[in-house]
């Protein structure tokens, strides 16, 4: 057994390395380099960035698989629960009325998009599936979130982050300017705007520190920001929704019974929505009687969640890493084009969507 844990560890050491670098560089760049307060660029992507980079440019030596798959498995799920501290439900209740609809006529319209694209372009059921949740609900996150359900490949996850990576940057660098063309400069539809449209959670505060830059509305990034974690909550419900499809079709397709949801849901899913119910629930008992489970003060509580909300940004940064490192550039050649427009699509029906949404609110309020 100890033999077993001394086998682990280079791996497991090579990625949390790359884990670090990435997380620095991202810091650096967003405040030395862009002089913002929260860097657009996320160390998850950095991660797998260099992760591919390594193990394109030298051979990864034996002795470091094993925990590399360790990573890839056990540290990721750890990074998955632990995410859920950060979709507490008292945050978003003032604006989650509205957002709420608007997110889910996202969520759905894209999903059913890729799904019908993947058809059409002949791509396999299991990209089509990341694609979907990384574009419709938080990016990188939902397919790191996804892939174990699913059983999808290090080169699919791969190609799949890739995919939302490059609309997402595009995304973020344009939405803030085409936001405030189209909606007027109002604060509140654009924070909304760009809080439904753009993947991943970093991008949207980066699109959204633009925008507040550039137009002087700080009321666009907090709406921006809230709309983004109603979406990312929506990860409970939609990964196992979209899990359960998956194996549903696949299961039908050969002949077997067909699964129940809870018979393939993965465990580490039930500890994101756990996390998540701590956090509502330690709110809710600061709110009242500034303790947190009646024993935790306000500022110990914030400690503790930014001490979990760090164990989940070391643990995904460190599993990217190991997704990296285990992936062999060739290999995504099988997987062809194809994909890209497909994501390419989502992006933009999801867009069109908020921008419709947005403006049918706009009439009832």
């Amino acid at each position: 057994m100890m033999l077993r844990y001394i086998n682990i560890l280079p791996g497991i050491i090579l990625s949390a390395i790359i884990a670090f670098i990435s997380i620095y560089m991202s810091q650096y760049i967003g405040t030395n380099i862009l002089n913002l307060n929260k860097s657009p660029v996320s160390p998850i992507i950095l991660s797998i960035l260099i992760g591919i980079l390594i193990s394109n440019l030298i051979n990864i030596p034996e002795f470091l698989n094993s925990g590399i798959n360790f990573s890839l498995k056990i540290i990721l799920r750890l990074g998955i629960i632990c995410l859920g501290i950060r979709l507490g439900i008292l945050d978003i209740l003032e604006i989650g009325m509205i957002g709420i609809p608007l997110i889910a006529a996202c969520i759905i319209i894209s999903i059913i998009l890729v799904s019908y694209l993947a058809k059409i372009f002949k791509i396999s059921s299991k990209m089509g599936s990341l694609i979907a949740v990384g574009t419709s609900i938080c990016g990188a996150s939902a397919i790191v979130a996804t892939s174990p359900a699913i059983n999808a490949d290090k080169e699919e996850v791969t190609y799949a982050v890739a995919n939302i990576t490059i609309f997402g940057v595009i995304a973020m660098l344009l939405y803030p300017f085409l936001g405030g063309y189209i909606f007027d400069n109002d604060g509140m539809a654009v924070g909304l705007f760009l809080g439904t449209s753009i993947h991943e959670t970093a991008q949207v505060a980066g699109a959204g520190l633009i925008y507040t830059e550039q137009f002087n509305s700080p009321k666009t990034m907090e709406v921006a920001t809230v709309t983004k974690l109603v979406r990312n909550m929506s990860m409970m419900i939609v990964i196992p929704v979209v899990s359960y499809l998956y194996i549903k079709n696949k299961g039908t397709s050969s002949g077997d019974n067909n699964p129940s949801i809870f018979s393939m849901m993965p465990i580490f899913i039930f500890g994101f929505i756990i996390m998540g119910i701590i956090k509502t629930t330690g709110d809710y008992g600061v709110q009242n009687n500034q303790y947190a489970f009646g024993i935790i003060d306000n500022n110990d509580w914030n400690r503790v969640i930014i001490f979990i909300r760090s164990i989940s940004e070391y643990a995904l940064a460190i599993a990217m890493a190991a997704i990296g490192l285990s992936t062999n550039l060739l290999s995504l050649r099988s997987l062809g084009i194809k994909p890209f427009y497909v994501g390419f699509s989502a992006a933009l029906c999801v867009g069109v969507v908020s921008i419709i949404g947005i403006n049918i609110i706009k009439i009832f309020l």
